[in-house]
């Protein structure tokens, strides 16, 4: 069979490129054209039609600013499709894109399946129409989205969660404390706390300062940051001089499991990464601060249809892990919820058997086989 894939962010390229290995080890004469990064292409043995990198436009402004190539990013992606004439098309996330290209699959009779939903959960329930209309099936990753589409009279499948199954994989090759402090030259053996701002530039200026600022109230620990690959490591120093912090952070890259997994605790911008601290089992608190004014956090409140943000929480949907969003991002409120979970007290036992329900709520499916298998039985 032929398929063609669109992953619009590092992200998808990753959760794609397994389900590419997936259907190859499925279906020895798979047949693969996509858009997407460097991961898809190893699997696929063949070069994006168009990378990621020339996709990944978020913010309003960004969008508008690039809208020529945006547009043109469509033209190929219509023109790809229409050369390749492929059995499925398998579309990740990426809503604003991809369920433009699902409009087009779909009137030119070509079968399209979402393989990780676009989260319509949270904003933008409208797009659950669009969903109904042109996607044959639905692929979850998330357990609650199969009640939030019931709701909407749209059955979807739950496959399994990529992180669980990734973090299963290496829990039993992560590094120890010790031996990951050698690794990065450390020669400080204090219980660590993890900082992880994001990757993206504008979430590190906003939340790396305050993490800091949190961390640094305790004495006996020290923070350690958890650096985005593609983010220069002057970056991190110079946002802390500009908040008036005075510290050479220590930066950790490549081995963010490893910190997390070896760390007391960690402070974590909201995004996946909540889940893959969760499913380590190392307590948390959930920092997002953007421009923290009291404003946007009520603007938030009646944007979002759900009563949390991070992952771990809208999973069991119960307050597993504090959210300190906008205005309550700040290093006091913070440091007061992180004090709890560094030691055994009732907050820190609450947290970890929270984390076990979560757990319990992902389940062990491989995500990207039980996905590719399901594809294939669709066209028996």
């Amino acid at each position: 069979m032929k398929y063609f894939l669109i992953a619009g962010e590092a992200s998808g390229d990753l959760h794609a490129s397994l389900l590419i290995r997936a259907l190859k080890e499925a279906d020895a004469d798979a047949q693969f054209r996509f858009l997407g990064g460097d991961l898809m292409a190893r699997q696929a043995g063949v070069e994006p039609v168009i990378h990621y990198r020339r996709m990944a436009y978020m913010a309003f402004a960004e969008v508008i600013r690039h809208l020529p190539e945006i547009l043109s990013n469509m033209r190929r992606a219509r023109r790809a499709i229409d050369e390749f004439s492929p059995d499925a098309v398998v579309l990740i996330d990426y809503p604003s894109f991809n369920l433009k290209i699902a409009k087009y699959a779909f009137s030119k009779g070509i079968p399209v399946y979402y393989y990780i939903s676009p989260k319509v959960w949270a904003w933008k329930q409208w797009r659950v129409r669009d969903i109904r209309k042109y996607v044959r099936r639905v692929f979850s990753i998330l357990p609650f989205e199969t009640e939030f589409y019931a709701r909407h009279g749209y059955n979807v499948d739950y496959v399994g969660n990529p992180t669980a199954n990734e973090i299963a994989a290496v829990r039993s090759s992560l590094m120890p404390f010790d031996e990951l402090l050698r690794s990065i030259g450390v020669a400080d053996r204090r219980p660590v706390i993890a900082l992880l701002p994001g990757s993206r530039l504008g979430e590190i200026r906003n939340n790396l300062p305050i993490m800091y600022a949190a961390a640094a109230r305790f004495a006996n620990f020290q923070p350690i940051v958890a650096a985005a690959p593609s983010v220069d490591r002057d970056f991190y120093a110079q946002v802390l001089a500009r908040a008036g912090i005075k510290a050479n952070p220590v930066l950790v890259e490549g081995h963010t499991f490893d910190l997390v997994a070896a760390s007391a605790a960690a402070l974590v911008t909201s995004g996946t990464a909540t889940l893959e601290t969760a499913v380590l089992r190392t307590p948390q608190v959930v920092c997002y601060r953007a421009n923290g004014s009291k404003l946007s956090y009520k603007l938030f409140e009646r944007i979002l249809k759900v009563r949390f943000v991070s992952l771990p929480n809208l999973i069991v949907d119960e307050e597993v892990v504090p959210e300190m969003l906008l205005h309550r991002c700040t290093p006091d409120l913070v440091a007061e919820r992180l004090e709890p979970l560094l030691y055994d007290s009732p907050q820190y036992r609450a947290q970890v058997a929270g984390y076990q329900r979560i757990a319990d709520r992902l389940g062990s499916s491989d995500s990207a086989v039980t996905a590719a298998s399901q594809i294939i039985e669709d066209f028996r």
